[in-house]
């Protein structure tokens, strides 16, 4: 899961797909996005994407979500860095555990 602005929605989505993310049986591609309001405030020595250092931002973002494989998730994380906007990506990782 990842925030990302609309503007890069496309792009990110590329880079976890082409490294292995996103695959539900024999379906590709597979992921969800909702809108949302993101906010930061940039440190001293902080270079940020949108707006300013020193003054608290609030920008729309796109909460997106996909499924991967563990045996994927460093390439995956390490192509959503590369192609992400953001000075520091914001990102969770949750273990999906199989029914007993």
């Amino acid at each position: 899961m990842w925030f990302v602005p609309r503007e890069a929605l496309d792009a990110t989505r590329e880079a976890v797909f082409a490294a292995g993310a996103g695959r539900i049986g024999a379906y590709e591609r597979c992921s969800w996005y909702t809108m949302g309001t993101g906010t930061f405030l940039g440190g001293e020595g902080t270079d940020p994407a949108v707006g300013q250092s020193g003054t608290e931002q609030r920008v729309g973002e796109l909460r997106v979500e996909t499924v991967v494989p563990g045996e994927r998730l460093r390439a995956v994380l390490d192509a959503l860095v590369a192609a992400h906007p953001y000075e520091e990506v914001a990102h969770d990782v949750y273990p999906l555990a199989d029914p007993p």
